[in-house]
């Protein structure tokens, strides 16, 4: 039984006088609001009303059920319209999980304006590298990097994730110029520890449907902190390969040159990975999650403006 149809349907029928009256007000069948109103009773154990062929007439019982229900259809039409307002516009607490060195760089910044746009939200930001589970953890949104979407959450893709081989002008000028993949045999290679392998892959950029090239990447240096990778890079301790959202600033200034350009380079084989913005798959989704991504889909720019 829907107790919530039940009562109104019972309060409707109070109100009204008869069952016929209440179904025509709700839009239903004089049977459907009897049946409702019969259930209830005999979910409570007592009879609410005293019926005649032409009226029907509240019991004590009935009485201070009507009195109660009352009370319980007013909050709940109460509560309906707060959260109808509240969708309505984006407002309230925006609970944001972003990965740590991507969140820094390209979420941060823009919080401000995006804070100014909608001045009714809140926001509360968690950035770190661990996947965390957004249901569990009450996240309204999270922005992840990854080739794959879970079943249970909704993904809307951002923008590429776009790696490429980099090296300071230091280290280049001190060590064999870098023509092919296979010239990193030759040379340092950095990594991250999350990387899967110390393997990588290059596949010519203007062939998408070629077969990548393997290169064993061996070198003395693995960190766990991706900005502290791109300090060694800076310092001229080797090459690695690091997503252009990372390291474009740096190649504009100098700091970092890109060796290989004319290849595109992987860490692994499987399908592309992208930045998603990944939210609950509600019926509903709030307004506010909408504005966040629509902000940030709007001042990410295709192609992103980190792209070089």
């Amino acid at each position: 039984m829907d107790h919530l149809t039940a009562m109104r349907f019972f309060v409707r029928s109070v109100d009204l006088g008869s069952f016929s009256k209440a179904a025509a007000h709700e839009r239903t069948t004089i049977v459907a609001v009897s049946r409702h109103v019969t259930a209830l009773e005999s979910y409570l154990g007592a009879a609410l009303l005293d019926r005649s062929t032409r009226h029907i007439h509240l019991t004590e019982v009935g009485t201070l059920f009507y009195e109660h229900s009352i009370k319980i259809l007013r909050e709940v039409d109460a509560a309906r319209r707060a959260i109808a307002s509240l969708n309505a516009r984006p407002e309230g607490l925006l609970r944001i999980n972003v990965p740590a060195a991507f969140g820094r760089r390209h979420i941060v910044p823009h919080l401000q304006d995006f804070l100014a746009a909608y001045p009714e939200i809140r926001v509360d930001a968690t950035l770190t590298d661990s996947t965390v589970d957004l249901i569990e953890a009450g996240a309204d949104v999270a922005v992840r990097i990854t080739a794959t979407v879970d079943a249970a959450l909704v993904g809307r893709r951002m923008a590429p994730h776009r790696r490429i081989a980099v090296a300071s002008p230091k280290y280049l000028a001190q060590h064999a110029p870098l023509v092919r993949p296979d010239d990193l045999a030759q040379h340092q290679c950095l990594h991250h520890a999350v990387q899967p392998t110390r393997v990588w892959y290059f596949r010519p950029r203007d062939d998408r449907a070629a077969e990548p090239v393997a290169v064993n990447a061996a070198g003395q240096l693995c960190m766990t902190d991706t900005e502290a990778l791109v300090t060694a890079l800076r310092a001229g301790l080797g090459v690695a390969l690091l997503a252009v959202w990372l390291v474009s600033e740096d190649v504009r200034s100098g700091q970092l040159v890109q060796v290989l350009p004319e290849w595109d380079a992987l860490i692994g084989l499987g399908p592309d990975r992208a930045i998603w913005g990944i939210y609950p798959a509600n019926k509903i989704v709030a307004t506010k999650v909408d504005a966040f991504l629509n902000f940030l889909a709007g001042r990410f720019g295709d192609p992103p403006y980190w792209e070089i």
